[in-house]
């Protein structure tokens, strides 16, 4: 009896999984995912939902490099997804997995952009740091963290010009 005393467990509503958990888990197809995720993006921040949902693809690695173009900021790594506005479109790169968190965060991040589409930035990298940080406070709600140069995500933010040297 005195163990139970001095270990003290979670109340039961804490120690459940979050609901958004177990919506996006039971997904099952893109148009049930997306719209768990916009539930979350609604309740986490102050950018509306838009009318219409982007198109959601799966391509190639080759096909997502190839759109990304002059968009391309401080991307470091493997390019694993990208908003392309013009087309309302998400590109997310194979081999991409609904059933993991790591990969769902992207596509989060990505609906984070089409959210922030109709809204002026100084800079397209500007709407990086908010998406990033939404990102990862889903990807913590799952137990995953999220593996981001913060440094270079803040900089870019900035929208101020690199590699500066007087005439």
């Amino acid at each position: 009896m005195a163990l139970i005393a001095l270990c003290p467990t979670l109340p039961r509503a804490e120690s459940m999984t979050p609901a958004s958990s177990i919506v996006w888990q039971r997904s099952d197809n893109m148009t049930t995912l997306v719209s768990s995720l916009d539930v979350w993006l609604d309740a986490q921040t102050d950018w509306p939902r838009r009318d219409a949902a982007p198109r959601v693809r799966l391509v190639s690695l080759w096909e997502a490099t190839a759109r990304q173009g002059g968009t391309a900021s401080f991307q470091r790594g493997r390019l694993r997804g990208l908003y392309d506005p013009d087309r309302s479109e998400i590109l997310l790169t194979r081999p991409w997995n609904p059933r993991t968190a790591e990969d769902v965060a992207v596509l989060l991040h990505e609906l984070t952009h089409h959210r922030q589409a109709p809204h002026h930035w100084y800079c397209p990298a500007a709407q990086e740091l908010p998406a990033y940080r939404l990102q990862e406070k889903w990807l913590s709600e799952q137990g995953p963290s999220l593996d981001v140069n913060w440094v270079a995500v803040v900089l870019d933010a900035g929208c101020t010009p690199r590699d500066i040297h007087p005439e």
